[in-house]
């Protein structure tokens, strides 16, 4: 486990500068998030804050927020209903499209389905088979590419070869706000939280939560949960400035991108107070606990916030885990219950 805090950051100030081009991510207003919790309440539930039983006395007292009980398993549902509902049925018309490893196309396609608007999804050649088959199941055209080519489309916001309404699955200003309901219900679920650890992809979902927990409740820390075989955020206030990182494909396919996008810098290093970096084994054991003691399967990404919670580096007073998703492959599931590692 690995912690970086944001204090350790340098040269933030020029790094906006120099990615200004880039538009970055505004911060959503308490008005945008409200307006987002009515836009998507009917697609999305709101799920329940639950206590996890500790045997240790002395750590964190655990809680989790529940997104993998969305109809989708993740909370990638919110951000697209609230983008798509936006846009508007004119605007959809010729279609919507976005590049996902598996969540986030899952949240479009389901919206799109029920909308009645066709669906195109843009998935690294090695997104898991059972989101996968999940996407089919929701009747969206699944395009494979390359995972340099897909990590393109999230760069560039959009793909030459594509029409229709392009979907991005981290920066798009309405996806961070419709993440951001999240940090709404923990809020008036929990409101005597500490902190609350989110599990980092891209940083939509992290710095949406932050939104609504730092408007709400100044004092709570929020953190990003990274994974070691590929901590972007970590690195990026390391440097001091979003960079790319070395990455090495897991079982953990919902986070650990090659880098950071520069659009979410200047946001996650305003909001997010640190990022704590867990192992694929503190992973895996987060995810036999989720099961065993809460009867709750989670994806490798949805347990990461629980693992990171569970080192102490959020503090040991009240703390929210967001278990984000729980789309695992049974295989993958079945291998980590049994004690071993995919």
């Amino acid at each position: 486990m690995t912690v970086r805090d944001r204090s350790e950051s340098r040269g933030e100030g020029s790094e906006r500068a120099r990615f200004g081009s880039e538009r970055p991510a505004p911060r959503p207003t308490l008005e945008d998030l409200r307006g987002a919790r009515e836009r998507v309440a009917h697609a999305a539930v709101r799920t329940p804050v639950v206590g996890l039983e500790l045997d240790n006395a002395e750590g964190p007292e655990v809680l989790l927020k529940l997104e993998c009980l969305q109809p989708i398993g993740s909370f990638k549902i919110r951000g697209s209903a609230n983008a798509m509902a936006l846009a508007g049925l004119p605007r959809l018309g010729a279609g919507v499209y976005t590049g996902s490893a598996g969540n986030m196309a899952q949240g479009v396609a389901w919206n799109a389905r029920r909308l009645g608007v066709p669906c195109r999804v843009i998935v690294p050649d090695s997104a898991p088979r059972a989101k996968l088959d999940a996407i089919a199941r929701l009747s969206a055209e699944i395009v494979p590419v390359p995972f340099a080519e897909w990590w393109k489309v999230l760069r560039e916001h959009g793909h030459p070869d594509e029409r229709g309404f392009f979907v991005h699955p981290v920066s798009d200003p309405a996806v961070i706000a419709g993440n951001g309901t999240v940090g709404l219900e923990i809020v008036e679920d929990a409101p005597e939280l500490d902190a609350v650890v989110v599990p980092f992809g891209g940083g939509g979902l992290s710095c949406g939560i932050a939104s609504a927990v730092k408007a709400l409740r100044p004092g709570t820390r929020v953190y990003a949960a990274e994974v070691e075989t590929a901590a972007p955020f970590a690195a990026s206030l390391e440097a001091g400035r979003p960079v790319d990182v070395d990455r090495t494909p897991s079982f953990v396919d919902g986070i650990g991108g090659g880098g950071m996008l520069p659009e979410m810098w200047p946001l996650a290093s305003e909001l997010l107070d640190g990022s704590i970096v867990v192992s694929l084994e503190e992973i895996a054991e987060a995810i036999r606990m989720l099961a065993a003691r809460a009867r709750v399967v989670a994806e490798g990404a949805g347990a990461a916030a629980l693992a990171a919670a569970l080192t102490g580096a959020a503090g040991h007073g009240k703390v929210v885990a967001v278990v984000s998703g729980g789309n695992i492959d049974p295989h993958i599931l079945s291998t980590i219950l049994a004690g071993g590692m995919p």
